[in-house]
């Protein structure tokens, strides 16, 4: 079968939701999407699923883990028993990247950008979970190579392709968000490596059966293998994950990057850090970012909370936020003060005059749209 094209697969990506990836549309007659999965346990098995949802636009020709045989990949493997499977994706790509069409990568963030890399030189298409990299300059040259390599990529992230982004980008067009000048953005539930008191990386357990540690490695600093440090718990670490904010930052403040177009920061302060050591993030944290003043939008201060004991500031008269969620976003524009949740879940609004009522807010939601608040 020929290679699909960027408009084949681009009609793929298009289908995604907030739920899925790939919904059920009808595709093109032109031939299906021959995909590979890399990393196939917890949230690749999550896009596999997702993907699978469109079984009649896609072939699975490949799996690909550094570990099979766990409970982990157990559902995949159950699925696909005649596909091929690889614990190394360069053995993957140099037995098979000539059927190969695209794959997806779901595997720690450290080695999202040596596997993307690799497949958009190969000219396969990506879909590559978040965070996209473990450094800023890995992101960039990874964009760069998608345009250099004319290939399609997304980078799966529940708060980019959501009802919460198509509502937030309607009503910055409409002027019901305006002004912007403050965000709180937090995450308040508890870590794997909350309570944590660590001296180094961890000296080592034997390792299991069927483990390619190496290939796990990839291109970040070597330590010997131990259950702190996979499965799971590789978020933990400076060497291999990106924290709170990595895990949770993307969700929360993509629409606020996006549609208050805020681009770089022009400082970055450390506000708190609660228990700071050199191999794992802090247990809680504070981060303020500083956004120049862009076109005719104000100066913009973004504030990010992590730690089960963070407090976060609320609007004055707010008291619903005592009862939110522990993931969310506050912000402040210049005549009024919104709420809105986590990841993909829509906004409803809630008329100013009910500022200091949360009981009649709660009822009242959805009757008028006014620059007031949003709660998930």
């Amino acid at each position: 079968m020929p290679n699909i094209s960027r408009r084949q697969f681009g009609k793929l990506l298009m289908a995604s939701s907030a739920a899925s990836l790939i919904s059920s549309r009808a595709y093109s007659a032109n031939g299906k999407v021959n995909i590979a999965f890399i990393g196939c346990g917890d949230q690749g098995e999550s896009d596999a699923s997702n993907i699978l949802r469109c079984k009649d636009l896609v072939n699975v020709i490949a799996l690909c883990d550094v570990q099979f045989g766990t409970k982990y990949t157990e559902k995949l493997e159950k699925a696909f028993p005649n596909v091929p499977r690889f614990s190394d994706f360069r053995k993957m790509f140099d037995k098979m990247g000539k059927d190969i069409d695209a794959c997806t990568v779901a595997v720690p963030d450290h080695s999202h950008f040596p596997i993307t890399m690799l497949a958009m030189s190969l000219g396969k298409h990506v879909f590559v979970e978040k965070p996209l990299a473990h450094t800023f300059h890995e992101c960039q040259l990874m964009m760069e190579a998608a345009r250099r390599h004319k290939v399609v990529t997304q980078m799966g992230n529940q708060g980019h392709s959501g009802a919460n982004y198509f509502q937030f980008k309607a009503w910055k067009e409409a002027g019901i968000i305006k002004d912007v000048t403050r965000v709180d953005a937090y995450m308040n539930k508890a870590r794997r490596w909350h309570g944590w008191n660590v001296s180094g990386y961890p000296s080592g357990a034997a390792m299991p059966a069927g483990l390619n540690w190496d290939t796990w490695i990839g291109t970040a600093p070597e330590h010997p293998y131990d259950p702190k440090l996979h499965p799971g718990d590789w978020r933990n670490w400076f060497d291999y994950g990106m924290g709170a904010f990595g895990d949770w930052g993307p969700h929360i403040l993509d629409t606020i990057h996006e549609f208050l177009e805020l681009g770089m920061p022009e400082k970055i302060t450390a506000v708190k850090r609660d228990g700071p050591s050199e191999f794992i993030f802090p247990q809680a944290s504070t981060v303020r970012f500083d956004f120049p003043k862009r076109v005719e939008m104000p100066p913009v201060a973004v504030s990010w909370y992590d730690g089960v004991k963070t407090s976060r500031p609320a609007p004055r008269n707010w008291p619903l936020i005592k009862r939110s969620k522990p993931t969310g976003r506050l912000f402040t524009a210049k005549t009024s003060s919104s709420k809105a949740g986590r990841t993909a879940t829509p906004c409803a609004s809630f008329p100013k005059k009910n500022e200091g009522s949360g009981r009649q807010a709660a009822t009242d939601h959805g009757q008028e749209f006014r620059p007031l608040r949003q709660l998930y």
